[in-house]
C-alpha cells in the first residue's frame, strides 16, 4: 500500500507542476481568465452573503369596477366598466423608485442597520467598500434592493425586496405596501381637491357677478326713482286706456246731445270734460313714451340689468350643481390599492445566483481575453517587417 500512496502523491504533484508550468507559459490567460474565475468562485462560493427575497402583488382599482365572469386572474382584475388604474400604477411605481419613498421608508425602518449588518459580507452590505454613508449612496443601494414592476396586460404590480434575513425582507416589503396605499390616498385627495377647488372658484365668480348685478340694478332704481318699469308702464297703459274709453263715452254723449238739442246747457260741460280727459291722456302717455323721462326710455337699460341678474343667478345655480357633481364624480373616480398577494416570509435565499454569477464572469473573462488576443494577433500580422 505504501508504494501506491507514494505514486499517487507523486502523480498529483506532477500534475500540479504541469498546471503551474502551463500557467506560467500563458501569463495572459492566467491573468485575464483564470484569476477572475478563481476570484468569482471564492467570492460567490464561500464569501457572498445569502439574500432573501420577499414578494408582494397589488393592483390599483376604482370602486366602480366590477369583475367579469372569467376565472383567470388577469380577467378578475379587468372590469366591464373600465380598465384598472394603469396610470396610477405607474405613478406608484415611480414613487417606489424615488428618493421620497426611501426617505419615508427610512423614517419607519432603520434601513442602514438592516442593510449594514455585520453578518453580511463587506461587498454586499451598506455602505460598500467603495461607497460612503450618504443618502445618495443609500438611494443607489435601495434601487438595487427594491424592484417594482407592472404587468401591462393585467395591471398587477409586483414588488420584490431583498434583505439579509427573511423577516427584514418581509418587513421592508410590508412598509412599502403601506406607503403605496398612503400615496394612492394622497393622489385621490389631490384630484378631489383640484376638482372641488375649480367648482368652488366658479361659485365664487358667479356669486360675485350676481352681487354686482344686484347692486347695479339697485343703483339704477334709486337714481331713476323707479322700481319696475315694466309693471309701471303696464299700470300707466291701463290708466290711459281707461281715460280713452271714458273720453270716447263722453264724446258719444256730446254728439247725442248736440244732435238732439244744440242749445243744451250741458254741452259746454261735456266739452270741458273731454278736454280734461285729453289732458290726462297726454300726461299719462308722456309718462310712458315720448320724453327722455318716460318709462319707455328707461325700459331698455332696466331690462339689460334684469337680464344680467337673471343670468348671474342661473350661473350660480349651475356652479352649485357642478360642485355637487364634482364631489359625486370624485367619489366614483377614487382609486384604491387592492392587495393581491401579501408579502411572503422567504424560507430560503434566492440571491445571489451563485452558479449563474460564476458562469457569467467566466464567459465575460473568456470573451474579453479572446477579443484582446484577436486584436494583438491582428496588430502583429499587419505590422511592417523589420
Amino acid at each position: 500500500m505504501e508504494p501506491v500512496s507514494n505514486n499517487s502523491f507523486s502523480g498529483a504533484e506532477n500534475a500540479g507542476s504541469r498546471i503551474l508550468s502551463l500557467l506560467r507559459r500563458n501569463v495572459w490567460v492566467s491573468l485575464f481568465v483564470v484569476f477572475p474565475i478563481l476570484v468569482a468562485v471564492v467570492y460567490y462560493g464561500f464569501v457572498a452573503s445569502d439574500r432573501y427575497v420577499s414578494e408582494s402583488r397589488f393592483v390599483i382599482k376604482s370602486p366602480g369596477q366590477r369583475p367579469t365572469a372569467s376565472a383567470t386572474l388577469a380577467n378578475l382584475i379587468q372590469t366591464s366598466g373600465m380598465s384598472p388604474g394603469r396610470d396610477e400604477a405607474n405613478e406608484i411605481i415611480e414613487y417606489l423608485r424615488s428618493r421620497n419613498a426611501l426617505d419615508d421608508l427610512n423614517k419607519r425602518l432603520p434601513l442602514k442597520k438592516i442593510y449594514g449588518t455585520t453578518d453580511a459580507d463587506v461587498l454586499s452590505r451598506f455602505p460598500g467598500a467603495l461607497d460612503s454613508d450618504t443618502f445618495e449612496d443609500l438611494y443607489e443601494y435601495y434601487g438595487n434592493a427594491v424592484t417594482p414592476s407592472v404587468d401591462h396586460n393585467s395591471g398587477i404590480v409586483a414588488l420584490q425586496v431583498w434583505a439579509f434575513s427573511p423577516k427584514e425582507s418581509r418587513d421592508v416589503n410590508a412598509e412599502l405596501l403601506l406607503l403605496s396605499e398612503r400615496m394612492v390616498n394622497l393622489l385621490n385627495q389631490r384630484a378631489e381637491a383640484n376638482a372641488i377647488e375649480e367648482a368652488e372658484s366658479r361659485i365664487v365668480a358667479a356669486e360675485g357677478r350676481l352681487k354686482k348685478a344686484r347692486l347695479a340694478l339697485r343703483i339704477y332704481r334709486n337714481s331713476q326713482d323707479i322700481i319696475d318699469p315694466v309693471r309701471q308702464a303696464a299700470v300707466g297703459l291701463e290708466s290711459t286706456n281707461r281715460l280713452i274709453i271714458e273720453q270716447s263715452v263722453v264724446k258719444a254723449q256730446l254728439e247725442q246731445v248736440e244732435s238732439a238739442a244744440p242749445d243744451n246747457p250741458a254741452i259746454p260741460a261735456l266739452r270741458m270734460k273731454i278736454a280734461a280727459l285729453e289732458r290726462q291722456i297726454n300726461v299719462q302717455s308722456g309718462k310712458i313714451v315720448g320724453t327722455p323721462q318716460a318709462i319707455a326710455s328707461k325700459l331698455g337699460e332696466y331690462e339689460s340689468l334684469v337680464s344680467e341678474q337673471e343670468f348671474a343667478e342661473q350661473m350660480l345655480t349651475a356652479a352649485n350643481a357642478a360642485l355637487e357633481q364634482a364631489r359625486t364624480d370624485a367619489l366614483k373616480q377614487k382609486f384604491y390599492l387592492e392587495r393581491v398577494v401579501e408579502p411572503n416570509l422567504p424560507d430560503e435565499p434566492l440571491l445571489p445566483n451563485r452558479l449563474i454569477k460564476i458562469l457569467t464572469i467566466a464567459g465575460l473573462a473568456l470573451c474579453l481575453y479572446l477579443i484582446g488576443w484577436m486584436l494583438v494577433v491582428g496588430i502583429i500580422e499587419h505590422s511592417p517587417d523589420k
